[in-house]
């Protein structure tokens, strides 16, 4: 396998910012340039080993959203390597097929989470009080079992340590309640147009997050789009309510570090070299479906 891109550093220009996976440099006044590596972060920390192209998929399969989805605005500007400006196109092998450039805009610190199935955080808080996020469910659920109808799940977004589920109230709070109920709303059309599409291709899209940012006022769809780091894909024909699903995204690896003595607490040691490969195998099948399905 190629080795895996994790670290970032050209000596022409500094970057702005430096987070799990990705790198933001600058372009100019109005716009900057997103890497993304191919660092894996779980439980709130990088591993040490990347999982090779996973940055590549990454991009790709969100430029493929983001070109599909004439319905939002988003931040795109430029994801064709060949236009790039210097210093980037100096470096194809850092720079190629795994960045893009964005409007600048000014970031919504929440995470827009919507669930279409009951799992993960989901699936621990309503087994504790029957409700995600405030929102009150239907009693007798099972895990990973459908919902009535998709839930809007808004979480901190947090730089350093968890994301937390809050209620819709401490959004509006926030926000004011248009710009909350437009999240709400965006949210919601955006995560059943690609549960949609991904169940002609045998995918179940369980719940996933995105980000938004104002730009001249307006909200607009930012950073990454349905991608195995961002969302639950589950394998339509071996899923089975009650039953912890077959998954293409990061699951895989928190499964895996389930299984170790790891404490969740300190520095994690390398990820195993079969599970690494066994996680390209799963984001690289996940972004052939996708292609497939655009085509």
């Amino acid at each position: 396998m190629m080795n895996p891109v994790v670290k970032i550093d050209i000596p022409e220009v500094k970057k702005l910012y430096s987070g799990k996976v990705r790198d933001l440099y600058p372009v100019d006044e109005e716009h900057m340039l997103i890497v993304s590596t191919d660092r894996i972060s779980a439980f709130d920390y990088i591993f040490p080993n990347g999982i090779p192209g996973k940055g590549v998929i990454l991009n790709t399969i969100s430029s493929l959203w983001f070109k599909n989805m004439s319905f939002i605005k988003n931040h795109i500007v430029e994801d064709n390597f060949s236009n790039f400006p210097a210093p980037y196109s100096n470096y194809p092998e850092l720079f190629k097929d795994r960045s893009v450039i964005v409007k600048k805009t000014k970031r919504i610190d929440f995470e827009c989470v919507a669930r279409g199935y009951i799992i993960g955080s989901g699936w621990k808080e309503y087994k504790e009080n029957g409700s995600v996020s405030g929102v009150t469910l239907p009693s007798g659920l099972k895990m990973a079992e459908k919902l009535p109808e998709t839930i809007f799940t808004p979480a901190t977004k947090a730089d350093i340590g968890h994301d937390m589920n809050v209620s819709i109230d401490i959004l509006k709070e926030t926000l004011g309640n248009k710009d909350t109920e437009l999240l709400k709303e965006m949210t919601i059309k955006t995560y059943e147009y690609g549960r949609s599409m991904l169940e002609k291709t045998g995918i179940i899209l369980a719940d996933t997050k995105f980000e938004f940012g104002y730009y001249n006022g307006e909200i607009i769809l930012i950073d990454e789009v349905m991608t195995p780091d961002s969302s639950r894909f589950w394998d339509l024909q071996k899923y089975e309510v009650g039953k912890s699903p077959v998954s293409f995204d990061k699951q895989f690896i928190r499964d895996y570090i389930d299984t170790t003595p790891w404490d969740k607490n300190s520095p994690p040691t390398p990820l195993p070299e079969e599970i690494v490969i066994k996680t390209a195998e799963k984001y690289g099948e996940i972004l052939d479906r996708i292609k497939n399905m655009f085509n």
